[in-house]
């Protein structure tokens, strides 16, 4: 089967001329891939990590996405959620009910942004060219990249903690060494020894990251089991945290805590729901990432969740005090052995899910930058470097940064990119890519220049609205209590789902429009059952507007 894409679905630059060239073919399961003979090297904008994946090595399955989420989900800030928003004032069943809301919400734009990978066989950076342009592209994925260096640095330092606490009860004075930047020399040599490795690992390839995954998910599955009933046993059951009563309750003074907190919750894996085609592009189908992911995220998250709060209150009743932190509660055994345990147990943890999240995606953003210099393992270095430069010792100063400005700003942003995303590729152009051109200057991409202004005018009114209203408690932050723009701050706390629904209108309806005026409606895209695809290789000799 192979698809016939006449001309651009959809704000393109005009229809492409009659004398259509095969570039593409469609297989019966809906997945495309490029026609024979169809070259893409134009540096500028390609090079063998930005390129659609052939269809032999499109061969990740369910358990690979599903694994892959389980890898993620379990780690050391995700199993602290829960805490935070006990912190807050709920209890752990709202706690809990809030993660897995939240999760549950952020599932629908990872399939709805994942779907153009397993089809296509592209990265994020490409897919967003049909909305942003093949420059402006650059400007959602860098800022994607940085967010994602930031959440390396953290997760690297929160690792790096988590090995020299561990290594601190098996060795003797490892946590009172001499004092350089405000932390033991110890600390910082954990951190980097731990950054090293990470870095290792993603040098490797995607390939190296799969195999990786597939055995550490099960094996910190395991590591927190083993931790739950320890303290079980210790404690002689689930301690008092469980029948800890709320105090905020259901009314009025719970909502306003709650619709932020979800906000935050969902801009945990905001980012991910943007560049998950950086996965899904070597997935066999969209059965692979559908049911992967579904049975991956919100499942494992809820569950992490809930797992942190039982293993909580078990320390209470054998501490005296809730202990959150399961490295520092996994230091307070004297088995060596258990303590060996939970030390591999944390480094496989934070490295599955510092280089699936973090460092994956900038590789291919940078290298979208600058693809004839900057390829997938130059810019997985170069995010390294980044991750240390952000000092991520100072993003999780308090648990108000955290969850509030950190995740609620970012997810306000990365909620417009989402939007525009979704909007052009279901609305606008549904599903239908023109995979040559998403590579080609003269292809139906380019715009203006490389740059769409539709998808920056809605990318920019659905930021505004999402994050103008960003507000910090008096010496909490590093915003103004009444909000950068006092009339917005009512929509601070709903950043995320703000931006996204404001972009995405702006751009069906700016798109749509555009697409009305040029006489290039959705029909453009239709698919050819019999014949072949449009190309950007050659005359075709079937005649006008048909392949051969």
């Amino acid at each position: 089967m192979s698809s016939t894409v006449p001309s651009a679905p959809g704000p393109g630059p005009g229809p492409v001329p009659d004398a259509a060239r095969v570039t593409q073919r469609e297989l019966p399961d809906g997945r495309v891939t490029l026609a024979e003979g169809v070259a893409l090297d134009d540096p500028r904008f390609a090079n063998a990590d930005l390129l659609p994946v052939p269809m032999e090595r499109r061969t990740w399955g369910v358990y690979n996405y599903t694994a892959l989420w389980i890898g993620m989900a379990h780690n050391i800030p995700s199993w602290t959620l829960a805490s935070g928003l006990v912190a807050l004032g709920m209890d752990w069943k709202q706690a809990v009910l809030v993660i897995g809301l939240a999760n549950v919400i952020v599932l629908v734009p990872m399939l709805l942004t994942g779907h153009a990978g397993p089809k296509y066989g592209i990265p994020f950076p490409v897919v967003v060219r049909s909305s942003f342009g093949l420059r402006g592209a650059n400007l959602p994925a860098l800022l994607r990249a940085a967010v994602a260096c930031c959440w390396f640095g953290i997760q690297t330092w929160i690792g790096g903690q988590g090995i020299f606490l561990l290594l601190g009860k098996v060795f003797g004075g490892w946590t009172t060494a001499s004092v350089v930047g405000g932390y033991p020399w110890t600390l910082w040599l954990c951190f980097m020894i731990f950054w090293a490795l990470e870095l290792a690992i993603i040098y490797r390839g995607m390939q190296a990251l799969r195999r990786f995954e597939n055995w550490a998910a099960p094996f910190v599955l395991v590591g927190a089991v083993v931790l739950l009933g320890w303290i079980t046993v210790k404690a002689g059951g689930f301690g008092p945290l469980l029948d800890q009563p709320s105090r905020l309750g259901w009314g009025a003074d719970f909502w306003p805590v709650f619709f932020p907190a979800l906000m935050g919750m969902i801009g945990f894996w905001s980012t991910l729901s943007l560049n998950i085609p950086d996965f899904t592009r070597f997935g066999r189908g969209q059965r692979a990432q559908v049911w992967g992911q579904s049975l991956g995220l919100p499942t494992t998250m809820t569950a992490f969740a809930l797992l942190s709060v039982l293993v909580t209150s078990g320390s209470q009743v054998v501490y005296g005090v809730p202990v959150w932190d399961p490295v520092q509660l996994a230091a307070k055994t004297d088995n060596v052995f258990g303590l060996i345990f939970a030390l591999v147990t944390v480094l496989i943890a934070t490295i599955s899910v510092n280089i699936a999240a973090n460092v994956v995606s900038p590789a291919y953003d940078l290298s979208n930058l600058l693809p004839k210099i900057i390829n997938f393992r130059t810019g997985a270095l170069i995010t390294g470097v980044v991750g240390v430069l952000v000092m991520p010792w100072k993003l999780t100063a308090t648990p108000e940064l955290y969850i509030f400005t950190w995740l609620g700003v970012v997810g306000g942003l990365l909620g417009a990119v989402a939007g525009v995303m979704i909007a052009d590729y279901w609305i606008v152009r549904r599903t239908v890519l023109d995979l040559a051109g998403l590579y080609d200057r003269h292809g139906p991409y380019w715009y203006t220049g490389g740059w769409n202004w539709r998808a920056l005018f809605a990318f920019g009114v659905g930021g505004l609205l999402a994050v103008g209203g960003s507000h910090s408690a008096p010496g909490k932050g590093p915003f103004p209590a009444d909000g950068l723009i006092p009339a917005l701050r009512p929509l601070a706390d709903y950043g995320w789902a703000v931006g996204l629904a404001t972009a995405l209108v702006l751009y069906a309806v700016a798109g749509l429009l555009s697409a009305s005026k040029a006489g290039t409606t959705s029909k453009a895209g239709t698919t050819s059952r019999a014949g072949t695809a449009r190309v950007s290789a050659g005359r075709s000799p079937g005649g006008p507007g048909r392949g051969a």
